[in-house]
């Protein structure tokens, strides 16, 4: 079996830079589009960067952990690196398409491997209805906000905001409150993957929402529809 050529991606840290010298030295520098597995060094962030960066290519992506969060990361350590990559358990990530509507007309799709979150811009709470595969299950959500995990995101602002945590592979996302008003007992739900979420916001004038797919935000929005993609 051939060696499989790596392209090494590092975070601007001191940490990620150092081991980002120490691997090419080992292993040689490679560029993402010719390469057949790329290597993150950082933390879950610069995961997600790379995932949004390069995931068109379809190739792995192998991340050591040099950040201050590192779920989707394997620890770091520069020996037996190929060893490693050989017997790695695969896990397919697959990010939520997230569709926003804005105020003005416009509609803006993205891409989220984390979350996709709706967040009240004033001080005043957001109302907003929740739809499932097409049938309203909650008429007005009274809150700060809400917000949708896959797997791989569960354990990020979904498991601050009290939601769940999801195994990866499991084909389930999460349907999460933020600071919850009305209804006050309602803590969110765990929703097949293939399910698709969508929000309106009642009152979009008086009381403005945003909405981000993992870093990507579009404020004023009116209707977000979420689906994995």
């Amino acid at each position: 079996m051939s060696t499989p050529r790596i392209a090494f991606l590092a975070s601007p840290t001191d940490e990620a830079r150092h081991a980002l010298s120490e691997l090419e030295a080992r292993h040689g520098a490679c560029d993402p589009e010719e390469a057949d597995v790329l290597c993150a060094l950082g933390g879950d962030g610069f995961m997600l960067q790379t995932l949004h960066r390069h995931g068109g290519l379809g190739k792995p992506v192998f991340g050591m952990k040099l950040g201050t969060v590192g779920f989707l990361m394997n620890h770091y350590r520069s020996e037996e690196l190929l060893e490693r990559i050989a017997a790695a358990e695969p896990a397919k990530l697959r990010p939520l398409e997230m569709l926003a509507l804005t105020e003005s007309g416009v509609s803006i799709a993205s891409l989220a491997y984390n979350e996709v979150s709706l967040l009240r811009q004033t001080r005043q709470a957001a109302h907003l209805s929740i739809d499932l595969n097409g049938q309203t299950r909650v008429d007005e959500l009274v809150c700060d906000g809400v917000l949708v995990a896959s797997p791989a995101g569960s354990t990020a602002y979904n498991f601050s905001a009290h939601g769940p945590i999801l195994p990866l592979g499991s084909h389930t996302i999460a349907l999460t409150p933020i600071a919850p008003y009305r209804p006050r007992r309602w803590r969110g739900a765990i929703l097949k993957a293939h399910t698709e979420v969508r929000f309106r916001v009642l009152d979009p004038f008086k009381r403005p929402v945003s909405a981000t797919a993992d870093s990507h935000e579009v404020r004023d929005v009116v209707e977000v529809t979420i689906r994995e993609s």
